[in-house]
């Protein structure tokens, strides 16, 4: 695992091939990092599924409200929804959209991000200044790597559990 060098903003995300870590910056993008930080300490990310994973791109992954596969799960749902807080401004900056780098989801409303989230499978500089960065991957990257594919997977992965390194 990875040196934690801020715990309180640093995420340990548990998948089927072992832990991931991501820094957050918050400096960046307070409102996204804390809301991912809310978020993971109430339970909501725990066993989220992988809705969208697309080979060379990136993994989609934090509808809270439909992707739980523990909680009348639907696959046809997952990725359609978000959280109960409201829809978080966007927080574009110079940071780019690079391998393992996290980005907001949202619809074509640049305002709309909520819970949900992307990791880059590789560096994706289209999307720079159009998506919200606030996190990066510091160890892991392997276990990411190792996510099914698919729109959606046939036999989603799942974040098993998504926890603040200041609080394991």
């Amino acid at each position: 695992m990875a040196d934690i060098k801020d715990p309180e903003n640093t995420i340990i995300m548990t998948l089927k091939d072992g832990d991931v870590t991501i820094e957050l910056l918050p400096d960046v993008a307070p409102a996204h990092v804390a809301r991912m930080k809310e978020l993971a300490r109430a339970g909501k990310y725990d066993n989220v599924c992988f809705h969208r994973v697309i080979d060379g791109f990136m993994a989609q992954t934090g509808d809270v409200a439909n992707g739980n596969m523990e909680e009348n799960f639907n696959l046809g749902s997952a990725g359609t929804g978000g959280s109960d807080m409201p829809d978080l401004p966007a927080e574009f900056s110079k940071i780019p959209h690079a391998r393992g780098s996290i980005g907001a989801a949202r619809s074509q409303n640049p305002n709309s991000a909520n819970s949900q989230f992307f990791i880059n499978f590789k560096d994706n500089d289209f999307l720079n200044g159009q998506y919200t960065v606030y996190g990066q991957v510091v160890s892991g990257m392997e276990h990411v790597d190792a996510i099914m594919r698919g729109e959606p997977p046939m036999n989603p992965d799942r974040m098993i559990s998504v926890k603040v390194a200041a609080d394991v």
